[in-house]
Formats: C-alpha cells, sequence, structure tokens
C-alpha cells in the first residue's frame, strides 16, 4: 500500500472519476429568499393545487422537504413559474408551522397517523338526525380529535325534518358546544343557510362527517361554484351513503372571508395518536382539579381527584361525565 507524505506530488495522486457526470452532493440548502407564499387548496397524487396571490398554481414537492408533506389548509412558499398557465409546474420549498393539524388514523390500533387538514380555525361536524341515524360515538371522536389539535368543534344537525335534535343536543349540552340544526325543507330559504355562515364568518372551517348525512350537500349550498358531487342516496340495508368527496379541497366562503374545507365521507375515526392527557384541556373548569392527581391519572379511576373537585362544587357533575365519556372513546375499536 502506497503511503504518501505531507506534501505530496499531485502526478502522484489518483482521483477518481465522476461517472454520473454530475456535481459533487452538498449539504449546503438554497434559501429560497425569493419564494412566493401561498395555500395549499387540494392535493391529487402528488400534484398539489396553490392558491398563490389571486392565481391557481400547479405545484410539487422540493426533493429538499424529504418525507415532509403538504396537506390542504398548509401555509407554504413556492418558486418557479407562479403564472398558473397550463402545463406550468411550481415547488413547494417550505411548509410554514401549522397553528392546528386535524388528525386520524384508520382506527385506534392503527399507529399510522394521517394528517387531514391543516390551520384549520374549526371542526364542522355534520351529522344527520335520520336517515342515516346518528351515531353519538362517531361525534365523540371528532371532537376529541378536534380538541387535541387545536380546533373548535361545532355541531352541525342536518335533515331536523325527520327526526328531533333534542336528544343530541341534550347530550353535547356541557361541552358548551356551537351548534345549527337544518333541514331539507327550510334549508333552501336561505333562513338556516344564513346562520351557517355566521359560525363560519372569518374562519377557516373543516367539515368532517359519515357518508349521506348531506356533507357535501351544504358545502355546495354555502359555495355554490363548487357543485361538488353528492351522495343521491343511503344504503337502505346499512345505512350508509357512498364516498362521493374523494379529497379534501379548501373552497371560499364568498363575501366573509372565511374558507370552507370539505373532506371525504368517514365510517370510522380512528384516535392512536391522541394523547389522552390532552383532552383535559378542553375543560377548563376540570383542569385545576386535576393537580391533585395521582402521576398518571386517567381522570375515570377510583383516586382522580376530579371526583372531589366536582363534590366541592367546582364544577358541574355533568361535564366531568362529558369528559369520561370521550376519554372512553380513545378505548374504543369500533367507531360508531
Amino acid at each position: 500500500m502506497r503511503r504518501y507524505g505531507k506534501n505530496p506530488d499531485e502526478d502522484d495522486i489518483r482521483v477518481r472519476p465522476n461517472r454520473k457526470g454530475n456535481r459533487p452532493r452538498t449539504h449546503i440548502r438554497p434559501k429560497h429568499e425569493d419564494a412566493t407564499e401561498g395555500m395549499v387548496l387540494t392535493v391529487d397524487r402528488g400534484r398539489l393545487t396553490v392558491l398563490v396571490d389571486d392565481r391557481i398554481v400547479m405545484a410539487m414537492k422540493a426533493r429538499e422537504l424529504g418525507r415532509k408533506a403538504a396537506v390542504v389548509g398548509d401555509r407554504v412558499a413556492v418558486v418557479g413559474d407562479l403564472s398558473g398557465k397550463k402545463d406550468t409546474l411550481a415547488r413547494i420549498v417550505r411548509i410554514a408551522e401549522r397553528t392546528s393539524v386535524l388528525r386520524r388514523t384508520a382506527d385506534d390500533d392503527d399507529p399510522y397517523e394521517r394528517v387531514v387538514v391543516a390551520n384549520a380555525d374549526q371542526l364542522a361536524i355534520v351529522t344527520a338526525l335520520a336517515d342515516p341515524e346518528p351515531r353519538p360515538r362517531l361525534i365523540d371522536r371528532c371532537v376529541v380529535a378536534a380538541y387535541d389539535g387545536g380546533l373548535e368543534p361545532i355541531l352541525v344537525l342536518t335533515k331536523s325534518d325527520l327526526a328531533s335534535a333534542d336528544k343530541i343536543l341534550e347530550t353535547y349540552s356541557t361541552l358548551d358546544i356551537p351548534y345549527v340544526v337544518t333541514s331539507r325543507e327550510e334549508f333552501t330559504d336561505g333562513a338556516e343557510l344564513a346562520r351557517v355562515h355566521e359560525l363560519l364568518d372569518g374562519k377557516v372551517t373543516a367539515f368532517v362527517g359519515h357518508s349521506g348525512v348531506g356533507k357535501t350537500t351544504l358545502v355546495n349550498a354555502l359555495v355554490p361554484e363548487a357543485r361538488r358531487r353528492t351522495t343521491g342516496h343511503v344504503n337502505a340495508v346499512t345505512g350508509r351513503g357512498r364516498h362521493t368527496t374523494t379529497s379534501a379541497l379548501a373552497l371560499p366562503l364568498e363575501g366573509s372571508g372565511g374558507w370552507v374545507i370539505d373532506t371525504p365521507g368517514v365510517r370510522s375515526f380512528g384516535l392512536h395518536h391522541v394523547d389522552p392527557s390532552r383532552v383535559i384541556l378542553a375543560f377548563p373548569d376540570l383542569e385545576p382539579g386535576t393537580a391533585d392527581c395521582p402521576r398518571g391519572c386517567s381522570h375515570d379511576e377510583k383516586d382522580c381527584a376530579l371526583d372531589a373537585w366536582v363534590a366541592g362544587g367546582h364544577a358541574d357533575p355533568a361535564r366531568l361525565y362529558s369528559l369520561r365519556r370521550l376519554l372512553a372513546t380513545r378505548e374504543r375499536h369500533d367507531g360508531d
């Protein structure tokens, strides 16, 4: 083996040629200081539709982002051709820090966490009062996911001409969740639509719901130019509708500065990713009472300090019941 001294003759050193003929790799990445800010409106097979100023631009994720993926609602930095013309493609080089994240897993045993929407202010949980029947445990799961992700939940109860909303409203009354009740007949007169508009005004709202509950019909009424395909019918045997919305899409709410994000219909909402200790944050009247709880308390055990906190008159017993009901959804596996 030949050894070289401190000052070898250059002619004695063999340099292995770069067979690919490209430049050597470097860890120094461009800063893209001239990048333009935009908002992701939808994602389809690796192509992202981004709103840049008042233009719709098609983009793809830059390689330097690695495994980090952009989702609907993300604020991103884009470079390249931003004209929005046909057959042009820009690159997303940065994804801004998210203010909120709506996440779900396929079920409670699935460790794979999927980010559905980013930076939404509210989660509108759309539930039919009949045809199909309401699924309170699915509502509970959506409420937990909203609290965990930093979104405010809203209840939108549809088809009140078929059944009363009293039972559902009583179940969630202690959570102080804003709600609106709509019917198929009266929704066309504009009064109920105006009440929904009032809840969404100036905010980014993600819509989620079981197939067949009228979620896409509601979105089409709020944003008429969207014209997303509706379900058409509910299966008489299973009581479930077909998934007609296949990808999340952000739509501007005219005249309010708000946004509506329509998401695909769900049949289950896994909560594997949720830390149960975060759910208590949605109960500010109960949270101080956890100071005396044993370490690692599940808030549903014999030594939980919340029982004494409620018995001392610091909070309504119904609120503790609601907290424990929501925490229990984390342990269920059927998604109903």
